[in-house]
């Protein structure tokens, strides 16, 4: 039975990720500098890592960047979400497995959010064969500060929210 509820919740979890990253692909960002989004889908990302675990919450991510990637874009679409998806997830899924009694998930998401926009400034230099892309970085790592707050925010407000739900919330922490 709790192999069954886990596959269900993952297969929730990846849906409602997916439903928020094309929801988000599609609208436009009142911000006219290119490659800056809020990346909402990065809030579910973070909710199953502080849910269930460290392995589910990547299965999430790489199914909602694939999937993602074919319902929104192209091949170079894919290798920047995932090349930032998972730099993003590895960089908080260690911060929260080894820092969460020092830091808050509001600077662990942050971190999160620099780290995506470093993958991605990677895949860019590695495509365009130019260096000076990381010229681009300062503009990055304050929308990285600033959306990933907003990011880390909802997370944190969702977990506290779902925590009223015993059943969703502490299902996978006593197995």
């Amino acid at each position: 039975m709790y192999k069954t509820k886990k596959i269900v919740t993952l297969g929730l979890f990846t849906a409602l990720a997916l439903v928020v990253y094309i929801v988000e692909a599609q609208i436009p960002v009142p911000v006219p500098i290119p490659a800056v989004k809020l990346g909402l889908a990065n809030v579910i990302s973070l909710l199953v890592l502080m849910i269930i675990g460290w392995k589910e919450a990547l299965f999430v991510v790489i199914i909602r960047t694939i999937l993602g990637s074919i319902f929104t874009g192209g091949f170079s679409a894919f290798l920047f979400s995932l090349c930032g998806a998972l730099f993003s997830n590895i960089v908080m899924i260690l911060l929260y497995q080894y820092a969460r009694d020092y830091i808050s998930v509001y600077i662990i998401s942050i971190i999160g959010a620099i780290f995506h926009n470093a993958g991605q400034l990677l895949v860019a230099s590695i495509i365009i064969q130019n260096m000076k892309i990381y010229l681009y970085a300062p503009v990055l790592l304050i929308s990285g500060i600033i959306t990933g707050f907003f990011v880390g925010l909802a997370a944190q407000f969702s977990y506290n929210h779902l925590k009223k739900f015993d059943t969703l919330l502490f299902l996978y922490k006593e197995k």
